[in-house]
């Protein structure tokens, strides 16, 4: 679905080495592929470095870095379903002000982001 800008909503967000993403969707449906910041851009999970379909995906942020994602359904990608978060080497810990936000709706998306603990997204 288009209309929600990701890159916009993870500005001013912290994401450091140990939280989790975690990715809930309807596998029949979506896709959560990992890609370079090549195929991201361009929409392409032909060289995906990872890609699951099992409608559970949880990501663990191992290493400072940007990370890449994008739903791999022909289309879906390129009407926004793409993700790029930014990992810091460690964190501050979030006041309560950001601590568990709700990024906007992308459809049936949800976002909530916990620093040092588990970010979800539901894709139904």
């Amino acid at each position: 679905m288009s209309g929600i800008d990701y890159t916009d909503w993870t500005s001013g967000k912290t994401f450091a080495v140990g939280d989790k993403l975690l990715f809930s969707y309807g596998s029949q449906y979506h896709t959560v592929t990992e890609v370079s910041k090549s195929g991201y851009y361009t929409c392409s999970g032909s060289d995906a470095l990872s890609d699951d379909t099992s409608g559970w995906t949880i990501v663990t942020l191992t290493a400072p870095g940007t990370r890449y994602f994008i739903c791999n359904i022909p289309g879906l990608c390129s009407s926004g379903m793409k993700l790029s978060v930014t990992v810091a080497e460690s964190g501050p810990v979030p006041s309560d002000a950001t601590r568990g936000t709700l990024a906007p709706a992308m459809g049936s998306v949800v976002v909530v982001v916990a620093t040092g603990a588990l970010v979800t997204l539901a894709l139904f």
